[in-house]
């Protein structure tokens, strides 16, 4: 069994849609490998994948690698993924399965508080981000150099949460602004990156979509 780094913290129908979404998903993941598999929800909200087959080990790297594991232990200096939980002024709080408090002065993202930091950098809450355990944990170097990417690119992005990507993709759709993005990007099973095309304002495109959302959006501008 993997226990995956990302949250199903919806209820009712999108609970529902979010979990058929997620069995559709590992069925992409492991869709050349001989394996069963079954998709479940720890009391948590971590969702648990039980593999079985001839390729069951290599099902569960790919697993693990797509998603990122929820572990029983830590080992200092190997990075993990957990979500972002909550902010403070000092610091972040990710949620790995327990709580790992990432010190403000150990995120590596620059001036500001973290408050100012998370909206900067469009850290939508429950947001999978990788750490590197120690004493005290920090975020881990290959997540920053990602959210530096982000602000460095030649267009913007929304982040969005408590919604699938092809949610999103419909509420963009619905509200009239196909043409103003690329892509919508996958960044855990509910929180989504949308790509702004050229020439869309992030601020504005937010604005425009934000009603028809029941979601957290923060705006990525370059």
């Amino acid at each position: 069994m993997v226990v995956l780094a990302t949250k199903v913290y919806v209820t009712g129908d999108a609970r529902d849609r979010a979990l058929d979404s997620l069995d559709s998903l590992v069925g992409n993941d492991l869709a050349d490998l001989e394996v069963e598999w079954t998709v479940g929800l720890r009391h948590d909200g971590f969702p648990s994948v039980t593999v079985e087959g001839a390729d069951a080990t290599a099902a569960r790297n790919v697993l693990r690698e797509t998603w990122g594991e929820i572990t029983a232990e830590f080992e200092a200096e190997n990075t993990y993924v957990g979500t972002l939980q909550s902010w403070d002024d000092d610091g972040f709080v990710l949620d790995a399965g327990e709580d790992i408090r990432i010190p403000a002065d150990e995120l590596g993202l620059g001036a500001g508080t973290p408050e100012q930091i998370r909206t900067r950098f469009g850290l939508v809450q429950h947001l999978p981000l990788r750490f590197t355990h120690g004493d005290p944990p920090s975020l881990a170097e290959e997540e920053r150099d990602r959210l530096y990417d982000w602000t460095r690119e030649d267009v913007g992005r929304v982040n969005v949460n408590s919604a699938t990507r092809a949610e999103v993709r419909a509420t963009v759709n619905r509200a009239g602004h196909a043409n103003d993005i690329v892509t919508v990007e996958r960044l855990g099973l509910l929180e989504q990156s949308i790509v702004c095309a050229e020439g869309t304002d992030p601020p504005g495109l937010l604005a425009n979509i934000g009603s028809h959302l029941r979601a957290e959006l923060l705006a990525v501008v370059p």
